[in-house]
């Protein structure tokens, strides 16, 4: 069948909706009896409580209290570890932990009660950096060859040592959620959220139900980014367990100041590399630590770190491999998911240092890259063949010649030597792998399910959430394409696990690629088993539908997960195939440096992917310049600044991010190979551009400059240092 919807920018599925005001969010939800809660917070980074007290003011007999032994189940949020309360009993473990909720119907009535709770602690000793932590929270090893025995061989070696900071997601719409509960149905939340069915485990965890007694409903989600991958499950437990003790719907929406502070942010990190090359600038080994600060309790580090570790070596062929890996605990609030999730940290590290071993190599640092890229049947750091159609010297050089380096490189170091505003352009070469890592995909059996409308229309039941991206529109795309009928005639279920079968979270660039297939797979099954003629229309199709919908109601069909045939991982030896494919880049970043105030300006920037088939040409666009800006202020901007192991700065008047005045001229670029095994060919494609904005902008200023800078975000003040004017 030729593509006909699949391909092309068809309108999005939501946005009629969202543009005249009909799309509801969870502010927007009003149900009768509704009151508001809110959240009583540690003021100390480590303590024992000693006492929780009272204070007149309010009439405390109007308000829902809750506190940890109110809980009816377990006082844990289930996810990985279960090391992190809902509610601090004895202890608190970082600034801003949940200590006890409050419930009213006066919002103003309730903010004044919130200045007069009292908790007195016994503070105890705490740990605010990563060079102070040493608890462990999770690490891994990967080793490819045997790195200790060519370093006498090695013509140069290299030392490096890279950070980056705290990110701040920054979506529009803040944390909330509305609950009820009922004896006999349970507890169902509305929310802002990613994942539905994370939220049905912790909830179910948290009052000792069954699955069939918490139902979760995604609201309009205003932004997530990874934000609202696991942090949902300690807010929509606090709305429950308010509504629970009520009897009442219980709103808990927090404003800006509140979210910013007490929600998870991207995992601070440091990687120190020791690289070794030969004489002709191969690489012979590559000794990587890569560590990264998980904050108070586990959440989602460890599965942070593990992409990190493997990112670590990044798209070069090396015999001898070796990334130590380590997440430690510190007592600041945990970090968590945030697009990329661990890769732009540590492919940051490694692209910067690729860049210094050119230099001490004496090559260009594209032709120190080309010497080294993996090639079709090349094997990565856990040992994973190259299988896919690969020729990642092609695309670096196109994306070059698209940005203009080679002119650029000359003309500007020519340039510099007479002006005050340096010019500079840079670049990284760098993959991202889509889906779960290792056998996490198997671990999940996706579920995607299609059934038939009395309209003649067809819905996908799947619990993939739309926050912004596009879901709604490329599932919706895949299925029309695959059944032969208009764009139209296919709508998307809202996410509801009463309702929808659990067709794994909302992340790891998997939607398009794992539950797109999915989708596929499904609607080639509901074909089969309508009776539809040999050859038809999209008009025929829908009569189809309905006629037989009408004799015979609905026609449903579902596809289950199935690991692609040749892929293995090996979870005790942390070896095989990491992913089922990658997605390639080359990115190439152009900027002014002004001498006298140390900003960096990036003026243009250039983005080659290949991705696989392009889905939606319009959306595909969207997500890289979007990721590409959010790269950009983690690079130069977003600057989490702490005190006593909190965030200070926990406002959008003094947290600094990219306006439409900090955007470059930006060229998007794809080249498709399509994936056999990715729906309609596609691949992963949403954290693939938070990864190489940063080190393509660091490695231009050090082009600029001639000066190396190692850590992010790369602030004015730095690059004066830097340059003698203060300091």
């Amino acid at each position: 069948m030729a593509l006909r919807v699949v391909g092309s920018s068809v309108q999005r599925k939501e946005v009629f909706a969202k543009v005249t005001g009909l799309a509801e969010y969870v502010d927007d939800v009003r149900l009768p009896g509704m009151i508001h809660g809110l959240t009583i917070r540690s003021t100390v980074a480590r303590g024992r409580i000693r006492e929780i007290a009272f204070e007149p003011g309010v009439p405390w007999d109007e308000f829902v209290i809750v506190t940890a032994r109110d809980i009816p189940g377990k006082n844990i949020v289930s996810l990985i570890n279960d090391d992190q309360p809902y509610l601090a009993e004895e202890f608190v473990n970082h600034l801003h932990e949940p200590v006890l909720l409050l419930a009213h119907g006066d919002k103003d009535l309730l903010r004044k009660a919130r200045g007069l709770v009292r908790i007195e602690y016994d503070p105890l000793p705490a740990i605010f950096q990563l060079e102070d932590a040493t608890e462990v929270m999770k690490s891994y090893q990967i080793t490819k060859g045997d790195v200790d025995s060519v370093w006498a061989q090695a013509a140069f070696i290299v030392d490096g040592e890279y950070s980056t900071g705290a990110q701040e997601h920054v979506y529009i719409e803040t944390n909330g959620m509305v609950a009820t509960y009922d004896a006999e149905a349970g507890v169902t939340v509305r929310g802002s959220l990613q994942c539905p069915f994370y939220l049905q485990k912790a909830l179910m965890t948290l009052f000792g139900l069954p699955a069939g007694k918490i139902r979760i409903i995604q609201q309009e989600t205003g932004g997530a980014f990874g934000g609202k991958e696991e942090y949902p499950s300690m807010i929509a437990g606090h709305a429950a367990l308010l509504a629970w003790k009520a009897g009442r719907p219980v709103k808990l929406v927090y404003d800006r100041e509140e979210d910013m502070a007490a929600t998870t942010k991207r995992h601070p990190s440091r990687t120190r590399h020791r690289t070794a090359v030969d004489s002709e600038g191969r690489l012979l080994a590559m000794d990587i630590e890569f560590t990264i600060d998980g904050g108070a309790y586990t959440t989602l580090s460890a599965v942070v770190l593990s992409r990190g570790t493997i990112h670590a070596a990044g798209p070069y062929r090396c015999d001898n491999i070796r990334v130590r890996s380590s997440a430690l605990t510190t007592n600041t609030p945990p970090h968590g998911a945030f697009r990329g999730f661990g890769a732009p940290q540590s492919l940051f590290a490694l692209e910067r240092q690729m860049d210094r071993v050119a230099r001490a190599a004496g090559l260009s640092p594209e032709e120190l890259r080309r010497r080294n890229l993996l090639h079709t049947g090349d094997t990565s750091s856990t040992g994973q063949t190259m299988q896919q159609p690969l020729d990642l010297e092609g695309l670096q050089r196109r994306a070059l010649d698209a940005a203009g380096f080679d002119e650029k490189v000359e003309r500007f170091a020519r340039e510099n030597r007479t002006s005050a505003r340096k010019r500079g352009i840079g670049f990284a070469t760098f993959m991202h792998g889509a889906g779960f890592t290792g056998s996490g995909e198997r671990y999940l059996q996706s579920v995607v399910r299609l059934e038939t409308t009395a309209e003649g229309k067809v819905r996908i039941l799947a619990s993939m959430t739309e926050m912004g991206q596009g879901t709604n529109t490329v599932l919706t795309q895949i299925a029309a394409e695959s059944l032969g009928t208009e764009y139209s005639q296919v709508e998307m279920a809202r996410p509801d696990t009463a309702l929808v079968p659990n067709s794994g979270p909302t992340v790891a660039s998997r939607t398009s690629m794992i539950v797109g297939k999915l989708v596929e797979k499904a609607a080639a099954e509901l074909k089969k088993a309508l009776p539809l003629p040999c050859d038809y229309s999209p008009a025929e199709f829908g009569e189809c539908v309905r006629q037989h919908y009408a004799s015979d109601g609905a026609v449903s069909a579902e596809a289950h997960y199935q690991e692609p045939p040749g892929v293995h991982w090996d979870d005790a030896n942390y070896r095989g195939d990491a992913y089922g494919a990658y997605s390639w880049a080359t990115y190439v970043a152009e900027v002014t440096v002004d001498t006298a105030t140390g900003e960096v300006q990036v003026d243009d920037f250039t983005a080659l992917q290949e991705i696989g088939r392009v889905l939606n040409p319009v959306l595909a666009s969207g997500q890289i310049e979007g990721g590409v800006i959010q790269g950009l202020g983690w690079a130069l901007y977003e600057n989490v600044q702490w005190k006593d192991g909190g965030m200070v700065n926990n406002q959008m008047t003094n947290y600094v991010i990219p306006t439409s005045m900090d955007v470059p001229r930006m060229k998007v670029l794809f080249e498709e190979v399509p994936y056999e095994h990715g729906a309609m060919g596609a691949k992963g494609i949403g954290e693939l551009p938070m990864d190489g904005p940063a080190p393509a902008v660091l490695n231009a200023v050090e082009n600029a400059l001639g000066i190396d800078f190692f850590h992010l975000p790369l602030l004015p003040e730095e690059v004066l240092s830097a340059l003698g004017h203060v300091g």
